[in-house]
């Protein structure tokens, strides 16, 4: 009898990933930039500006609607939820300050914070209605994005917001985060059901990003659309 040996046709695999020695997750420390300052959350130091800043009229307090938390019946309750952020380090929160203004004006964190994959998220971000569309958010995001891949050597970062929220993700394509798609039916919040859209930057498109953003903070490209220049 003869015997027949099938071919073994290899199967497609991803690419090599050179390994990186003891990654480790984002700090909680100061980052400066020209416009702004992230710092670790000061509960007792912080809630008065920021809760100033994000409750008072409608328009303010419509920056939570998205939003896990908030708004919040007085100071006291929102500093108590603040003394949470305080402790935690994932999230990993921040208050942000205009340094124009020299007031406290909003929240970042990092979360999803996975070294060992060498990813993790922006969220939890909001921003006094004065602070929306200057350069504020954008660099904020822009300290955020170096620690993560200049520093941390990360491979991806995200950006995920509920689909519905059409600013967020406009802003996500504006700061050269890629849509990936639709989570649906991902979460209920509030007990609303959350479609989540998915964003990303990855380390190879880093280096173009962190160009367009520099050009648009640094270097005179006030009358430039970033948007535009991430689509490109």
């Amino acid at each position: 009898m003869s015997s027949t040996v099938s071919q073994v046709i290899p199967l497609p695999v991803g690419q090599l990933v050179t390994s990186l020695d003891n990654p480790s997750p984002p700090r909680g420390q100061t980052y400066s930039g020209q416009f702004v300052t992230l710092t670790p959350i000061d509960a007792a130091a912080d809630a008065p500006e920021l809760y100033a800043a994000s409750h008072g009229d409608p328009l303010r307090e419509q920056l939570w609607t998205y939003m896990t938390a908030g708004p919040f019946a007085d100071q006291s309750a929102m500093q108590v939820w603040l003394e949470q952020c305080q402790t935690s380090t994932e999230p990993l929160f921040f208050t942000v300050t205009d340094l124009l203004a020299q007031c406290r004006v909003g929240i970042v964190s990092f979360l999803n914070i996975v070294p060992v994959q060498r990813r993790v998220e922006l969220g939890n971000i909001w921003y006094a209605p004065e602070a929306q569309r200057t350069k504020v958010n954008t660099e904020s995001i822009y300290l955020m994005l170096c620690e993560s891949f200049d520093r941390l050597h990360y491979r991806r970062v995200e950006w995920k917001c509920d689909s519905l929220n059409a600013r967020s993700r406009a802003a996500a394509l504006r700061l050269g985060f890629q849509f990936e798609g639709i989570f649906r039916q991902h979460m209920v919040v509030r007990g609303r059901n959350r479609d989540t859209a998915w964003f990303a930057i990855t380390d190879g498109e880093w280096p173009r990003v962190k160009g367009n953003l520099e050009r648009w903070l640094y270097a005179g490209g006030e009358g430039l659309s970033l948007a535009a220049l991430n689509r490109a």
